[in-house]
């Protein structure tokens, strides 16, 4: 269990059970075993630490975007049960909580590459690789997949590194048959979104989801939160430019600040609390993105 202090520990009819770099899991004071309020906050995590300094509003647009693109993922189970106070949303935690199935998560992150970018261009400027799979001569920082790749990776503790691995490792781990689904999900889930994103003038260059097993119903389903700007690399379509680093829609002025002679910051110690302007760049940036991407005005 981690040691972060959740902003609402005491929620009625609830019992806090654990925390993580961003979400805080509760599950029912009355005992059932099938549900539990999975709950956002406004934490922030970069290079591996979860930092002091919180990003206002991030958990609600994290919430709402994930539920946005659940509704439009048809087909694909998730766990979601209720997102509101009709539903038994405590209202201290309303809009940026969910009551959820509870699921027997895989420990697979499952991630779907539909550009060259990150860990995976690091690994290929090294051996031509991504995970494993061979790929073409020539390709450079934004170069795009096609066909999109399954790169999974095992899932870290918090304050740990995820670990890129095979296809095989995750059949060791999972068996054939769910190592299958997950890839067929994951590549399913992708695709979809990389259409819908692109139809908004965003470029979807990966997305990592998470799968459980309901337990209830013996099948596999999407948890955690889906295709948001922790979980997923957005670009802006209009800026796009293969060869160079691409602007994100995501948490990159703080990686940029932290990483600049400004933060002092010595890449061992924990990292200092952010200056004002990142903080209201950054969650301007998380908004932008919650906006572009549902044509909704986050209020």
């Amino acid at each position: 269990m981690s040691s972060f202090a959740p902003p609402h520990p005491d929620l009625p009819g609830w019992r806090h059970v654990y925390s993580g770099k961003v979400r805080d899991l509760y599950e029912p004071a009355d005992g059932d075993p099938d549900r539990v309020l999975v709950v956002a906050s406004d934490r922030i995590s970069a290079f591996d630490h979860v930092l002091a300094t919180e990003i206002p509003d991030k958990g609600r647009v994290l919430t709402q975007l994930s539920l946005w693109w659940f509704e439009r993922l048809t087909g694909v189970r998730n766990h979601v049960l209720a997102a509101d106070e009709a539903g038994g949303v405590p209202a201290a935690v309303a809009g940026r909580a969910m009551i959820c199935r509870r699921l027997e998560m895989y420990p697979i992150e499952c991630i779907a590459r539909g550009y060259l970018t990150g860990s995976g261009l690091a690994e290929y400027r090294a051996s031509g690789t991504v995970c494993s799979l061979p790929l073409p001569a020539g390709l450079q920082d934004g170069s795009r997949l096609d066909p999109p790749l399954f790169t999974p990776s095992a899932k870290a503790e918090v304050g740990e590194h995820d670990e890129n691995i095979t296809y095989d490792a995750v059949v060791m781990t999972v068996g054939d048959d769910a190592a299958a689904q997950l890839r067929s999900l994951t590549l399913d889930i992708y695709s979809r979104a990389e259409v819908i994103a692109r139809e908004r003038g965003i470029i979807l260059a990966d997305t990592k989801v998470e799968f459980g097993l309901d337990p209830v119903a013996g099948r596999i389903t999407l948890g955690d939160e889906v295709l948001t700007p922790d979980s997923s690399r957005f670009w802006d379509a209009s800026q796009y430019s293969p060869g160079r680093a691409q602007p994100s829609f995501d948490k990159q002025f703080v990686r940029d600040w932290l990483t600049s002679d400004a933060s002092g910051w010595d890449r061992v110690s924990a990292p200092p609390a952010l200056p004002a302007d990142v903080v209201e760049r950054t969650r301007g940036r998380y908004i932008e993105a919650y906006e572009r991407l549902t044509g909704r005005a986050f209020a």
